[in-house]
């Protein structure tokens, strides 16, 4: 892989920035956009609006295209959201709802439209293969409203970066329950109090764990190792390198205009 002409922390702060600004999908205003459309629940609008630039998918493409779900979790809503909205539908309310929360935190700032540029020229310039969501939002028209640009750059170098990180996780042998498990630890968290893995089975949850302190990276106590700590940095670093290459359509200088110009916006965007 050609190496990058920004450095590492440079990306690794794009992907900070981007973060929040691609999920105000996941915030409030955008899931009752979805629930206008007769969706039961913040997962029905989650799926099916993340889901739905991979056409009518069935529930076992998603669950591996998003990766970190239990078993189960996304045959809960797909096919359901599909009787209720086509993924075209899903596109469109996914755009206006995700464009009317990221304006109720920014409004209009000026200059947004330069950043929207800039963010969209490198969103739209990775190459595709390997990256199946990433693949299927560059299908996708780009909006022509600031606001929404911005969105939909930022969800695309969010999904690019996140297809990488799968990829990196299948070569590691880390599936998506474990992957969960080594950020709850990095969060200070242990896989019992974790948000997205309390809820599972005791037994299954202490199977996974153990698989991981089988292979030095977690303690006794269910804490990391500092070869667990280092693995995981490992991970992060790499994935880092990967989802570098959208930045690379721009110099170091729109690069540094384009952080600069994130940096109050991310902070006025989605904290789960």
């Amino acid at each position: 892989m050609t190496a990058s002409a920004h450095a590492p922390a440079t990306i690794h702060r794009m992907f900070e920035l981007v973060e929040p600004i691609a999920t105000v999908s996941f915030s409030d205003t955008a899931t009752r956009a979805f629930l206008e459309l007769g969706m039961r629940n913040y997962w029905d609008g989650y799926f099916a609006g993340r889901a739905a630039p991979l056409g009518m998918a069935p529930a076992e493409v998603v669950h591996a295209v998003f990766y970190n779900f239990a078993d189960g979790e996304v045959a809960r809503h797909i096919p359901w959201v599909w009787g209720k909205v086509t993924p075209a539908e899903a596109i469109a309310v996914r755009e206006r709802g995700s464009a009317a929360a990221l304006r109720e935190r920014i409004g209009d700032p000026p200059g947004l439209a330069r950043l929207a540029d800039l963010a969209t020229r490198a969103a739209l310039s990775a190459p595709t293969v390997g990256r199946p969501l990433y693949a299927g939002l560059r299908a996708l028209a780009v909006p022509a409203d600031s606001v929404a640009r911005l969105w939909h750059a930022a969800t695309l170098l969010r999904e690019h970066r996140g297809d990488s990180h799968n990829a990196l996780l299948v070569a590691h042998g880390i599936g998506g329950t474990e992957a969960h498990v080594l950020l709850a630890l990095t969060m200070g968290e242990t896989a019992e109090e974790f948000g997205r893995t309390h809820h599972l089975p005791p037994a299954q949850l202490a199977a996974v764990v153990d698989g991981l302190r089988a292979r030095g990276l977690v303690d006794a106590a269910g804490r990391f190792t500092d070869s667990g700590r280092a693995f995981r940095q490992q991970i992060e670093d790499r994935t880092d390198e990967l989802a570098a290459a959208p930045y690379d359509a721009l110099t170091a200088d729109e690069l540094d205009e384009l952080i600069a110009g994130l940096e109050p916006i991310a902070a006025a965007g989605f904290r789960p």
